[in-house]
């Protein structure tokens, strides 16, 4: 089933109170059953926006039409791999936790070096090549694989057996599946990843196991490494060891010798939102943070954020400037939503009254069944009332939607050509700097290297231009995006996270919870493996400890550590601001309610209200 923006898509039943003998509308390739025109209408376009992934071979940017042709093909390519080879391909599927790429990479390498039952080939017999088929895998005491093979005769038919050894079975009579088709042979052949696990008809029919091994899973749920199987032998982790190359973290035991790790502070998690909704507020917050300009949305931090959407009110300014700021942002770039209104003749100005009619052309268009009870609440004016979560999603979905505006790609496009830009200049300013010092070591006075840069002047220039058209380019690149002269090479790396195109992950620890920081926040937050679960730490000495706590040896937390220590004074500087802005708001709130004559009702000058006195100074008019 194809995938509507990487999510999974639902088709819709059919009516229930279906006449027979009443005339109505077919989708052809879904065969759903409309009885309203405008639906079918709605339906149709939907599929035919280039929106679709395919979710076998995760090609994207398709119709649903194509995303299905896709997805035929990629099964039909799934099924050519070797017979003998599925049911050992499953078995190392099934309950993996590796990534897509490592698991495919580790299928084909014992695929290349290892032997199966049913597999045909050629082996040694009589001092001559013969075609055979291992019939069984033999180990013996001194855990050495013997195989037991049938030698094929004439109509491919086994005339006798023997027992050989592998360096006897070296020539391979069936090519070997390749890395592309057991990429696709593995998304077909599962319902979900991390772990892998495969659909419960292949399981029986190859007798798979079902049940999930016992050291898969820690007490918390989270994935846990098998040493056997993941990543090599006892042998092999000592081995990485004793030279200093990081393993996987769960194989690290804590030994005398070892290095001495912090205790790591507890996470807060003091969030008014749903603990699995965070990530949503996350995430609209980032978005509208990084392209408020687009939006023509001023900033506002999390915390308005978060107490706006947990607020009761329907019209609060913060959300109603948010979901008007997204719906303009749609009906400019002229794509679904844009041509939803005009066919109910909507007028394409959002205002503080008709904000709401809005959101429900929105929830409407969306179709999602989740939204459907949101739907008449929103309708009646009771968008307060909605659960946060709810709300969450309908503007996670909504900048969805504005994530593939023209208006957002072209700025990401910008913010890359930028990146390019100040990466060159970094890449110039090392190169000028390492010439220096090796001219310097080389004992070149300073007259010298004056002569030098008057030579290469000379022979760089001709009447005061530029020979080198492709490094002028380059200067002249980041000039225009930058403004030449104004960034200093010691901040070149603060101007290339300004342009980040996307918040990213940190790291991961060993297990596996990731870690982010955004330059607008002054908190760390950590998601666990299974994103259902969210803390933050929110003082320098929470991050010294985090620091402190994790082990190098580890490939996760190594990579982690190497992270927070690029960006240890940005991010502790960040913590320290804001535990003084958060102690200065205490005491503005303590002495408002110690000026407060009434007790029973928060004043709007209490900075815990702020969210309530936002006013957007970048709105058009």
């Amino acid at each position: 089933m194809p995938l509507l923006k990487r999510r999974p898509f639902l088709l819709l039943d059919p009516p229930k109170d279906l006449n027979p003998d009443e005339k109505v509308f077919q989708v052809r390739f879904t065969n759903e059953i409309f009885q309203d025109y405008q639906e079918y209408l709605n339906r149709v376009n939907l599929y035919r926006e280039r929106v679709w992934t395919c979710k076998v071979s995760g090609k994207s940017k398709l119709t649903y039409e194509e995303a299905l042709v896709s997805e035929h093909h990629a099964a039909e390519k799934a099924q050519q791999l070797s017979r003998e080879l599925i049911a050992p391909v499953l078995h190392m599927i099934q309950y993996s936790t590796l990534s897509l790429t490592d698991l495919v990479n580790k299928i084909y390498g014992i695929l290349q070096e290892d032997f199966f039952e049913g597999l045909e080939l050629n082996g040694r017999k009589d001092g001559s090549l013969s075609a055979c088929k291992i019939l069984k895998v033999i180990i013996d005491s001194g855990n050495t694989k013997m195989y037991e093979v049938g030698w094929i005769g004439q109509d491919n038919a086994v005339t006798n057996t023997s027992v050989v050894q592998a360096d006897d079975l070296v020539i391979r009579k069936k090519a070997h599946a390749s890395r592309s088709m057991l990429k696709i042979y593995i998304r077909e052949s599962t319902s979900q990843n991390s772990p892998w696990i495969i659909h419960a008809n292949l399981a029986k029919k190859y007798g798979i196991r079902t049940e999930p091994p016992k050291d898969l899973l820690n007490g918390q749920g989270l994935p846990k490494l098998r040493s056997g199987l993941e990543n090599g032998t006892t042998d092999d982790v000592r081995k990485k060891l004793k030279k200093g190359e990081p393993i996987d973290d769960l194989l690290l035991k804590p030994t005398a010798d070892g290095p001495s790790l912090s205790k790591r502070r507890p996470l807060s998690t003091d969030f008014r939102v749903p603990v699995d909704s965070v990530g949503d507020l996350l995430m609209v917050w980032d978005f509208c943070m990084s392209y408020g300009r687009i939006l023509c949305l001023s900033p506002f931090s999390l915390s308005d954020l978060e107490n706006a959407i947990c607020h009761k009110e329907s019209n609060l300014v913060l959300l109603v400037e948010l979901h008007a700021a997204l719906f303009h942002l749609l009906i400019k770039d002229g794509g679904g939503y844009f041509t939803f209104l005009q066919n109910k003749r909507r007028k394409l100005k959002v205002t503080l009254v008709t904000w709401a009619e809005y959101l429900c052309d929105f929830l409407e268009m969306t179709s999602k069944e989740e939204f459907s009870s949101s739907l008449s609440t929103v309708r009646r004016g009771h968008y307060g009332l909605v659960h946060t979560a709810v709300k969450l999603k309908i503007l996670w979905e909504l900048v969805d939607e504005a994530i593939t505006t023209s208006a957002v790609r072209q700025n990401i496009d910008e913010k890359i050509d930028q990146q390019q830009a100040i990466a060159a200049s970094k890449r110039e300013v090392a190169s000028k700097k390492k010439q220096e010092q090796k001219l310097t070591m080389e004992g070149v006075t300073e007259k010298e290297m004056s002569q030098t840069d008057a030579a290469q002047n000379v022979n760089e220039s001709v009447n005061g231009e530029v020979v080198d058209k492709e490094g002028k380019e380059k200067k002249n690149i980041y000039a225009n995006k930058m403004g030449e002269g104004k960034v200093h090479p010691r901040h070149l790396g603060t101007e290339m996270e300004k342009q980040s195109v996307q918040s990213n992950s940190l790291g991961k620890d060993r297990y596996y919870n990731r870690y982010w920081f955004f330059r607008h926040e002054g908190r760390l937050f950590v998601e666990s493996a299974d994103s259902k679960e969210w803390g933050y730490y929110s003082t320098k000495e929470e991050l010294d400890a985090l620091i402190g706590s994790l082990n190098v040896k580890g490939i996760r937390e190594r990579a982690l550590k190497r992270q927070l220590d690029k960006l240890y004074y940005t991010i502790s500087n960040a913590l320290v601001k804001r535990m003084k802005d958060v102690t200065h708001k205490m005491l503005l709130e303590e002495a408002a309610l110690r000026r407060s004559s009434r007790v029973q009702a928060q004043s709007k000058d209490n900075p815990s209200m702020s969210f309530l006195k936002y006013v957007n100074k970048w709105k058009q008019n």
